[in-house]
C-alpha cells in the first residue's frame, strides 16, 4: 500500500519486477480456471432453471435430478446439463424421468405435454414447502397450446433467458435482458425488479423501460397496503392487473393511462418470495393464458440467479454507498472499505474496494475512487501472502479490530522502487472492513522534507552551543548570507561585523540582551552580497539553565527581500498618486474658476427679444477634471437676439480655453454681421490653425426675429433642438453640418422656423442624453417624454426636468437652453 503516486511501469528491471511479473502470470493462470469452473457452473445453473421451470421443482430437487439421469445414462453432468438444455430449446429430446422430481415423458408428434401448477398460480402447497401441488384446474405450462400443439416460440424465449442468466451482472443487467426477450413474447414494455427488505419494504433493484421520475419516486416502498408489487411477496402469488381482478384498488407504479395493464410476480427460492419482478405494458388487453404462463416460467427460471445477484450487504444501497464514499472523501489520509467476496466453499477469497479515500493509491497509481470496484489483490498483489491476510479475515470473523506491526512493502514512488515501512489498522464495518494505514517516513525523507520547505520559505535554522561555542546551520543560512561552507557557521557575537553597518548597532545590543540577560532576539538588518543588498530577518531564543544563564539559542534566518522591495515600491507608488491627485485638484480648481469666469450662469431667466430664456449647466461628477460644454443667449443692436449652445470634446485646462475662444469668437462674428453658416465655416478654420489641430467642438447657432417670430438656425455635428407645441414633443430636422475641425471644405445650411404663442424650443448638449451601453435613440425618446410630461402646464424652471433625466453619476457636463414664447405675445 501506498499513499503516493506509484508508476510501476517506470521501474528498473530488478529482481523483485521480475518476481512480481511472474506473481502476475500466476494469477492469470488461476483466473483462466476460475473463468473456466465459473462457466461451467453457469452452465450448471442455466440446466438446473430449466428443470425448475419445466416441472416447478426446488434448485436441490432439480440438481439432484440430474445428478441421478447423468449416472444412468453414464454421462458427466456437464454433458447432462447440455442435453436438458438443448431439450428446452428443442434441439433434441428430453430423457425419461422419474421421481423425485418427474419430468414428462417426450411429446409424440402431434400430441401435447402438460405440466401442472397450482391453482394458486405458482404458490407453494400447503405444506410450506415451496412445492407446487398439482390441481385440477391448472392451466397448461408454456410450450403448449390450447389446441395441443407444441409452441417452440415460448420455449425459444425461456431457452433465451437461461442464456442470459450466466452473462448478467446485476438486476439492473437482468431487467434490461428480460425486457429485451419478454418485449414481443407478452408485450412488456417496462420491468421492475424489487428486492424485499428486512423491514419488509421494498427495495428497487432493477429497471428497463420506466422513466426516470418514476424510478426515483419508487425507488423504496415503504411496508404498505394496496401495493401488488408488496402484496406478490407476502402472498406468494402473482398478480394480473389487467381488470380481470377487481378485489383490492392498488397503489399503481406510474400513471394508470400510460400502463393500462400490468402484472406482478413472486420470485420464488427455497427461502420463500425474496423478490418481486413487475411487467408493465402499454397495451391495454388481458394477459392471455400463454402469457402468463410464460412470466411463471420466468419468475421461477431466475429465482435463484436473482437470489444471487441480491445477496449483497446492506451498505451497498446506492444512497447508503454514496454517503459512506462523501465520508471517505473528507478523510485526510489513505484509507479504503472492503467488501468480502467468498468463494463456492464460503472461504473469503478476496475483497472489492467499495469506498476509497482520496489519497488512497495502489500499485500502479490508481488512486481515490478510481480504486471503487477494483479487487484489493490486484490492487496490492503482494498481501496475498502477509500477516495482514490473516489479521484481515481475523477481524472479519471476530470483530476486534486488527493492528499491524510495521512492516516493509516494497513500492513505486515516480519510477523508482523503494522500501518503505507502513502500519495498517483493520475495523470491521457490518459485513466490510475499513482499513487505513500510515507510511512511517525515513529520517532521511524528513531532512529532505525540511529542506524543501526551507528553499520554499526562503529561511533557515541555526543553533547555537553558548557553552561549548559550536554552531550548527542549515545549508540554507548559508545561501541566505552568501557565505561559503567550507568557512563554517558564524557565532551570534561575530554576527554584526557581517551585516551592513548602519544595522550592526542594533543587533549588537540584541544579541548581547540575549546573552547577559537572556531575552528573545527578532530584528531586521540588511547585509550586502553578490546579489546585492538583502533585507533579513534574524528570530533568536535562548534555552537557559537553572539559573537563568543561557546555555543554547535556536533561531531562524528569514530573506525577505521581495517583500521589502514590494513595500517600498508601494509606498513610491502612494507617493506618486498623492502628487499625480494634487496636481490633477489643482487643475480642477484652476479650470473651475477659469470656466465660472468665463461663462457666467444667470441667476434668473433671461428676457430677450420677447422671448423668456431659462438656462441650466450642471458640471460632470466624474473624474476631476471640467469640460467644454458653454452657451451664449444675447440680444443684438437690431433687436434680434442669438443663441448658441456648444460642446468642445475633452475636459481640462485646453477645453476651457478652446470653449472661451469659440464662445467670444462666435459672437463677435455674428455682431459685426456674418451669416450663421459664415460663422460655422470661420470657426471651422479658427480650430484647425489651432496649436491642437486634433480638437473637435458640435455647435449650434440660431438667431430670432421677434416682428415675424421667425427662426434662423444652423448646426455644426450638434443634436438637434427640441420643439414643445401644445403639449406634443418633437424634434427639428438638422440642415447639413458636420462638427467643427472634422474636415478642411465643410459644407454648412441654414434652417428657417416660425415659433407660435406657447412654444418651447430647447436647445442643449449631448451629455443630457447620452448613458453608457444605450443608442441616441432611446435618449432622444426619453427627452421627449419627459419634457413633454414637465411643461404640460406652462413654463417652469429646467431643473426637474435635469433631474429626471440625469440619474446616478454624471459623466459629462451638460448645458440646456430653454427658449419660450409666451402665450399672450400678439
Amino acid at each position: 500500500m501506498t499513499s503516493e503516486s506509484a508508476h510501476p511501469e517506470q521501474a528498473s528491471a530488478e529482481p523483485g519486477v521480475v518476481a512480481l511479473a511472474g506473481a502476475v502470470a500466476v494469477q492469470r493462470a488461476e483466473l483462466e480456471r476460475l473463468r473456466a469452473t465459473t462457466a461451467a457452473a453457469a452452465v450448471l445453473e442455466r440446466a438446473k432453471g430449466a428443470v425448475m421451470a419445466l416441472t416447478g421443482c426446488s434448485a436441490e430437487a432439480a440438481h439432484a435430478e440430474l445428478l441421478r439421469r447423468a449416472a444412468a445414462a453414464g454421462r458427466t453432468l456437464a454433458d447432462e446439463c447440455r442435453i436438458t438444455l438443448g431439450g428446452t430449446t428443442g434441439g433434441g429430446p428430453v430423457p425419461a424421468q422419474a421421481a423425485p422430481c418427474p419430468l414428462p415423458e417426450p411429446a409424440a408428434p402431434g400430441r401435447a405435454t402438460h405440466f401442472p401448477l397450482s391453482s394458486a398460480e405458482g404458490a407453494p402447497g400447503a405444506d410450506g414447502t415451496g412445492t407446487p401441488a398439482a390441481t385440477a384446474d391448472a392451466e397448461p405450462f408454456v410450450g403448449t397450446g390450447s389446441d395441443g400443439t407444441t409452441d417452440p416460440a415460448a420455449a425459444a424465449v425461456l431457452a433465451r433467458i437461461a442464456d442470459s442468466l450466466a452473462e448478467v451482472s446485476g438486476p439492473e443487467e437482468l431487467a434490461h435482458r428480460l425486457r429485451e426477450h419478454l418485449s414481443d413474447a407478452v408485450a412488456a414494455d417496462g420491468v421492475l425488479l424489487y428486492a424485499g427488505l428486512p423491514a419488509g419494504g421494498l427495495r428497487l433493484a432493477g429497471h428497463a423501460g420506466v422513466a426516470d421520475p418514476v424510478v426515483a419516486q419508487w425507488r423504496h416502498v415503504p411496508p404498505l397496503s394496496g401495493i401488488a408489487a408488496l402484496e406478490a411477496i407476502h402472498a406468494r402469488r402473482p398478480y394480473w392487473l389487467d381488470g380481470s381482478e377487481e378485489e383490492k384498488a392498488w397503489s399503481l407504479i406510474g400513471t394508470p393511462e400510460h400502463w393500462p395493464t400490468r402484472a406482478w410476480l413472486p420470485v420464488l427460492t427455497e427461502g420463500g418470495a425474496t423478490a418481486s419482478l413487475g411487467i408493465l405494458r402499454t397495451t391495454p388487453s388481458a394477459f392471455t393464458p400463454a402469457a402468463k404462463a410464460l412470466l411463471r416460467a420466468t419468475a421461477l427460471l431466475c429465482a435463484d440467479r436473482l437470489r444471487d445477484l441480491l445477496t449483497v450487504p446492506d451498505h451497498a444501497d446506492d444512497r447508503v454507498r454514496d454517503t459512506v464514499q462523501t465520508v471517505f472523501d473528507a478523510l485526510p489520509g489513505p484509507a479504503v472499505l472492503l467488501l468480502p467476496l467468498y468463494s463456492a466453499p464460503g472461504r473469503v477469497e478476496d475483497f472489492r474496494i467499495d469506498a476509497a479515500a482520496p489519497r488512497s493509491v495502489d500499485v500502479a497509481g490508481r488512486r481515490g475512487r478510481a480504486l471503487i470496484g477494483l479487487r484489493l489483490l490486484e490492487c496490492y498483489p503482494g498481501l496475498a501472502d502477509r500477516p495482514l491476510w490473516e489479521g484481515y479475515l481475523r477481524t472479519l470473523a471476530t470483530g476486534e479490530p486488527y493492528d499491524s506491526e510495521p512492516f516493509v512493502y516494497r513500492e513505486v514512488v515516480e519510477g523508482v522502487p523503494r522500501n518503505s515501512r507502513f502500519s495498517v489498522r483493520a475495523v470491521r464495518f457490518g459485513a466490510a472492513l475499513v482499513v487505513t494505514w500510515i507510511r512511517h517516513d525515513s529520517p532521511d525523507r524528513e531532512e529532505q522534507r525540511l529542506a524543501e520547505l526551507q528553499r520554499l520559505g526562503n529561511l533557515g535554522w541555526a543553533d547555537w552551543d553558548l557553552v561549548g561555542g559550536r554552531a550548527t546551520w542549515s545549508p540554507q543560512v548559508y545561501a541566505i548570507l552568501a557565505r561559503d561552507p567550507a568557512r563554517g557557521p558564524l557565532s551570534l557575537t561575530d554576527l554584526p561585523e557581517h551585516i551592513a553597518p548602519d544595522d550592526a548597532p542594533a543587533l549588537r545590543r540584541g544579541v548581547d540582551e540575549l546573552l547577559t540577560k537572556g531575552r528573545p532576539l527578532d530584528i531586521p538588518f540588511r547585509v550586502r552580497t553578490v546579489r546585492g543588498m538583502r533585507h533579513l530577518r534574524l528570530v533568536v531564543e535562548p534555552v537557559t539553565g537553572a539559573d537563568g544563564v543561557p546555555l543554547e539559542a535556536h533561531g531562524f534566518l528569514q530573506d525577505h527581500t521581495a517583500q521589502r522591495s514590494a513595500e517600498l515600491a508601494l509606498v513610491e507608488s502612494e507617493r506618486a498618486m498623492l502628487t499625480q491627485h494634487g496636481a490633477l485638484l489643482a487643475e480642477r480648481t484652476l479650470a473651475d474658476r477659469l470656466q465660472h469666469t468665463l461663462l457666467p450662469l444667470p441667476r434668473r431667466p433671461l428676457a430677450l427679444a420677447g422671448l423668456r430664456v431659462d438656462v441650466a449647466y450642471r458640471p460632470a461628477q466624474s473624474g476631476i477634471h471640467v469640460g467644454g460644454d458653454w452657451f451664449s443667449a444675447i440680444e443684438l443692436p437690431d433687436g434680434s437676439a442669438l443663441f448658441v449652445v456648444g460642446d468642445v470634446a475633452g475636459h481640462g485646462i485646453d477645453a476651457v480655453a478652446t470653449m472661451a475662444q469659440l464662445r467670444f469668437t462666435a459672437k463677435g462674428m455674428i455682431i459685426t454681421g456674418s451669416t450663421l453658416t459664415g460663422a460655422l465655416v470661420r470657426l471651422n478654420a479658427l480650430l484647425l490653425h489651432t496649436h491642437d489641430a486634433k480638437t473637435t467642438a458640435t455647435l449650434v447657432l440660431a438667431r430670432y426675429e421677434p416682428g415675424r417670430h421667425r427662426l434662423v438656425w444652423a448646426q455644426a455635428g450638434h443634436p438637434p433642438p427640441l420643439l414643445l407645441r401644445r403639449g406634443e414633443a418633437g424634434y427639428l430636422d438638422r440642415p447639413a453640418g458636420v462638427l467643427l475641425g472634422a474636415r478642411h471644405d465643410p459644407s454648412f445650411a441654414e434652417a428657417e422656423f416660425h415659433l407660435e404663442p406657447g412654444d418651447h424650443l430647447l436647445f442643449y448638449t449631448d451629455g443630457l442624453v447620452e448613458r453608457p451601453m444605450e443608442g441616441l435613440d432611446v435618449g432622444f425618446g426619453r427627452l421627449a417624454r419627459a419634457a413633454a410630461a414637465l411643461h404640460a402646464e406652462g413654463p417652469g424652471p429646467l431643473r426637474p426636468l435635469l433631474d429626471t433625466m440625469l440619474e446616478g453619476e454624471l459623466r459629462d457636463d451638460v448645458c440646456v437652453l430653454d427658449i419660450h414664447l409666451p402665450a399672450d405675445v400678439g
